[in-house]
C-alpha cells in the first residue's frame, strides 16, 4: 500500500514549488528515493539518491569554493576551509531543505517513515546533495550554481559582514562521523567564579581522548570553543 501512495507523488508539484523544470522527471524522482524505499518495494525500478548525492557533494564543495576563493582574497587557506566547511555541513545543507519542503517528497520505507525519516536532518541533507546532483546533469554548473546561490545567499551575506559564526560542534561531529568514530562527548570539568560571573571549562572526548577544551560564560559557549579547538586540531591531523 505504501509504494501505491508514493508512486503517484506529484513530481509536477514538486517542480512547481522548487521553481524548476526538469526535462527527466525520472532523474528528479531518484534524488528523493532514500535507500529504505527500495528495501520495502523490490519492484521499484530505480536505484536510491546515494550516487546522486556522492555527485551533489563535489559539485556543491566545487562551487562554494570557487565563490569563497574570488570573494574573500584576503582569507588564508584555514579560515576558506573552515567557512566552507559551515555552508556545506549537514546542520546547513538540512535547514535549506527544511526551508524548502524536501521531506514532503522523500520516498521512505514505513520503518523510515514511522520514526520521522521526513524531518531527519541526514535525509533531508542528503536530497538536497542530490537534488544539485540532478540540476547539474540536467541543466549543467551554471544552474547548479545559481541554485546553490540562491539558498545559500543569506548565510553569504553574514559572511560578508563579519557575522559569520560557524557551528563548531555540527562540524566535528561530522569531521568524526566521517572517519567512522563514535560521537564526540563533552565534559564539563570546571566551574569558576562568582554567580554573576561564571566561567564553564569543557572538554571534548573522542573516545576517551581529549582532543580540545574550551572556557566561556556559560556551557553552551565553552562547548562551542572546546569544539573549535578539537576541528582545528583534528582538521589538521587528517589532512
Amino acid at each position: 500500500m505504501l509504494y501505491l501512495i508514493q508512486i503517484m507523488v506529484d513530481w509536477n508539484d514538486c517542480q512547481k514549488h522548487l521553481g524548476i523544470s526538469f526535462r527527466q522527471e525520472s532523474l528528479l524522482e531518484l534524488a528523493f528515493v532514500h535507500p529504505s524505499y527500495l528495501n520495502e518495494n523490490p519492484g521499484f525500478a530505480g536505484s536510491s539518491n546515494e550516487r546522486l548525492e556522492f555527485l551533489g557533494d563535489a559539485i556543491l564543495n566545487f562551487i562554494v569554493a570557487e565563490k569563497l576563493y574570488e570573494e574573500f582574497p584576503e582569507l588564508s587557506e584555514g579560515n576558506l576551509t573552515e567557512i566552507r566547511a559551515s555552508l556545506v555541513c549537514r546542520d546547513t545543507l538540512a535547514e535549506i531543505a527544511f526551508s524548502l519542503k524536501l521531506g514532503d517528497w522523500l520516498l521512505l520505507g514505513q520503518g523510515e517513515e514511522a520514526n520521522g525519516g521526513r524531518t531527519r536532518p541526514s535525509n533531508l541533507a542528503n536530497a538536497m546533495e542530490a537534488l544539485i546532483g540532478v540540476l547539474y546533469l540536467e541543466q549543467g554548473l551554471a544552474r547548479a550554481r545559481r541554485f546553490i546561490f540562491r539558498q545559500l545567499k543569506p548565510r553569504l551575506d553574514k559572511i560578508k559582514v563579519g557575522k559569520r559564526t560557524p557551528n563548531y560542534k555540527a562540524l566535528v561531529q561530522e569531521l568524526v562521523q566521517g572517519q567512522k568514530r563514535p560521537t564526540p562527548v563533552y565534559r564539563l570539568v570546571e566551574t569558576a567564579g562568582p554567580d554573576h560571573s561564571k566561567q564553564f571549562t569543557v572538554e571534548i572526548l573522542v573516545e576517551g581522548e581529549v582532543v580540545g577544551n574550551g572556557t566561556g560564560k556559560s556551557k553552551k559557549a565553552a562547548e562551542n570553543q572546546a569544539a573549535r579547538a578539537a576541528w582545528e586540531k583534528l582538521r589538521c591531523s587528517h589532512g
